[in-house]
């Protein structure tokens, strides 16, 4: 069989290949959360690019919370929980927008498997739990940060409810990244009541031990999460004046 070549580029936009650069010098301990980074020029010179595409990748970086920009200040480390540092490939999926659609992607499909097992296989304990969480989210309409922190763990909870291992892995390999997905939503929405009747939705599915329609619930509630997000990230997009990311529909 004679095929013609294809040249194929596997090399990744200089922007995310800077991020990656800048993720392994935190990760060295160069550098402590706190820390002033050096200015765009020092890091264009250094690194030997522009420095717009210096400031595109600090953006990125911003975007997972890594780091944070003062006026007139620079550019500075954030105080971040030390166990999160060493996640630099995790992160690196949510550098680049192909890679952003493929997370959004995988965690649907995940989150509707956990579901339908969490409808067969939850007890008392497990109801009791997403009972609080629920409480918790209605309590923090006014509090998005209370609020998103019981979102996560509702969808943690539900993982260790499915009683299956590598799904209840693959999520919480997942989880700083659904951290940064869940708190860049909750934090640019204004529809808190509307996200708590979709887990509540959820909820009700798995009390009835009703697999499929606990299944059908969370596909709802990923296909709105999904929505949002890319809503979301096409808002940032336009305010950098960088392209705006694609739509999965």
């Amino acid at each position: 069989m004679n095929l013609p070549k294809i040249a194929i580029s596997q090399r990744p936009p200089a922007a995310q290949q800077i991020a990656h650069q800048l993720l392994e010098y935190f990760v060295s301990g160069k550098v402590k959360p706190g820390d002033r980074l050096p200015s765009e020029r020092q890091l264009a010179e250094s690194l030997g690019v522009s420095r717009s595409i210096v400031r595109e990748a600090l953006k990125s970086l911003g975007m997972l919370s890594l780091t944070k920009v003062k006026p007139g200040g620079g550019y500075y480390l954030q105080d971040v929980p030390s166990n999160l540092l060493p996640r630099s490939v995790e992160w690196g999926l949510l550098l680049g927008e192909r890679h952003t659609e493929d997370l959004v992607e995988a965690r649907g499909f995940i989150e509707v498997a956990v579901a339908r097992l969490a409808a067969e296989r939850r007890d008392e304990k497990t109801l009791t739990r997403l009972q609080e969480l629920l409480a918790q989210m209605k309590a923090a309409y006014k509090n998005p940060k209370k609020f998103v922190e019981a979102d996560i763990a509702f969808h943690f909870t539900l993982s260790e409810a499915s009683q299956n291992s590598a799904l209840r892995d693959i999520l919480s390999g997942m989880r700083s990244l659904l951290d940064v997905w869940v708190r860049r939503v909750v934090y640019a929405a204004d529809d808190l009541p509307v996200r708590y009747r979709r887990h509540l939705a959820i909820f009700e599915a798995i009390k009835k031990g009703d697999p499929e329609a606990a299944a059908d619930a969370m596909a709802n509630h990923m296909k709105s999460a999904s929505k949002s997000l890319h809503e979301t990230l096409a808002k940032t997009a336009i305010a950098d004046g960088s392209s705006t990311p694609r739509s999965s529909g």
